[in-house]
């Protein structure tokens, strides 16, 4: 079937649905065929989870073999790694299968990405951490999960585990045998699935949560889409110049990424227009405050108050949240405005990015272009925690209350 009709039938499908539904925009409309397995149930990804990661982890958690597994596990480092010798064999077993990419894996695609990453990096890296790092915390799912699950008591390692991910799928082989990156996604699946385990028996969470069990498919989307599609709309929106095989290529890493998170197939969107288009109904209309995100968010702003003697002040880092993220979040996050860096972004960011890439000559006052790619560099240093080591290991239980 050619692509244009294949659109013009995703198109009349969702107009059809919006149509019938009017203004309940909560159901799942979405149609399988846009994504990377071109078909599917349709199950309103709301009710889906992940079935044998939570089966294998809820095993793993009552019978107690949570500490042996994280032990050997903390070896296991390299994507073509053997897996160590003594782990349980149904642990063994999922891992092995989990680890394995898909048949739509393409590595010429992965090489574009790299591309893109090599001449984009230092955008990624602050884009990751303000504009993806900090929406996660006006997603009231994703920030009562977090805050309530044992990591919530501990950001500043948290924080470094999550950035992980962000480090480790810039780098050049990061699904090839000596890369990390099918290591930090298998992982972190076996950390949602013991999240999922844990939460449902907190006070705390299931006191403030409108869910029964947590990370649901959907909320595994609505964080996906804070990354690879938020990003991208930054980037467009500041008009880089991106060759079309590099976009295509940053997102074939995403769709990888989640499908190693165990997002299944048939909710990973396969073009950019789709990812628009989902995230229009799994994003936009979710993002809203909690105090949890609230507490989270001020957490992430003073990350950054003592690195490189003030360079990253929670005064620059709030100004960019507001830049990146717009008034109305920055004010459910009461970040307060900033007199002299807000302006100065409003107005001098735009020709920043034309000067950096080649479209406009240097200025003849390069001070503040200087403070902004001193800025870019030291906040993808932060936030993706460069050159640490970083352990991501199951929890055996919840924030303590």
């Amino acid at each position: 079937m050619a692509k244009d009709e294949v659109n013009r039938r995703l198109a009349l499908k969702r107009g059809g649905a919006l149509g019938v539904l009017g203004a309940v925009t909560a159901l799942w409309t979405w149609p399988a065929e846009a994504s990377v397995a071109r078909t599917g149930a349709g199950a309103d990804p709301r009710w889906v989870w992940d079935p044998e990661a939570d089966a294998l982890l809820a095993s793993v958690l009552d019978r107690g073999d949570v500490p042996t597994v994280n032990a050997l596990l903390r070896t296991w480092q390299k994507n073509g790694q053997a897996l160590p010798a003594g782990l349980p064999a149904d642990v063994r077993d999922f891992v092995e299968r989990a680890r394995q990419l898909p048949s739509w894996a393409d590595r010429g695609k992965l090489a574009s990405s790299f591309t893109f990453t090599e001449k984009r990096g230092l955008y990624l890296g602050v884009l990751y951490g303000l504009a993806s790092g900090m929406m996660s915390t006006v997603i009231p799912h994703e920030a009562r999960a977090v805050y309530y699950s044992k990591g919530g008591a501990a950001m500043k390692d948290r924080i470094s585990k999550t950035a992980k991910l962000g480090y480790d799928i810039m780098t050049r082989n990061a699904f090839e045998p000596a890369g990390e990156m099918i290591v930090t996604c298998v992982k972190t699946r076996l950390v949602h699935a013991a999240v999922r385990h844990l939460l449902p028996q907190s006070p705390q969470w299931t006191g403030t949560a409108d869910q029964t069990v947590p990370i649901s498919q959907r909320d595994m989307l609505v964080t996906w889409h804070s990354l690879p599609t938020t990003v991208m709309g930054k980037l467009t929106a500041w008009q880089v110049p991106i060759p079309r095989a590099e976009s295509e290529g940053f997102l074939h890493s995403w769709q990888l990424t989640g499908h190693l998170l165990g997002i299944m197939d048939e909710y990973l969107p396969a073009s950019w227009a789709e990812a628009d288009a989902q995230a229009e109904q799994v994003l936009t209309p979710v993002l809203a405050p909690t105090d949890e995100g609230i507490e989270l968010a001020d957490i992430l702003l003073n990350l950054g108050a003592s690195v490189d003697g003030g360079v990253l002040s929670t005064h620059v880092l709030g100004a960019f949240t507001r830049f990146m993220l717009g008034d109305r979040i920055a004010g459910w996050l009461r970040i307060p405005r900033e007199p002299v860096w807000d302006p100065l972004l409003d107005v001098a960011w735009g020709p920043f990015i034309a000067v950096r890439e080649g479209l406009l000559p240097f200025p003849l006052a390069p001070a503040a272009y200087w403070t902004f790619e001193e800025f870019l560099r030291q906040a993808a240093l932060l936030f993706l925690s460069e050159g640490k080591p970083i352990s991501i290991e199951i929890p055996d239980g919840n924030r303590p209350a």
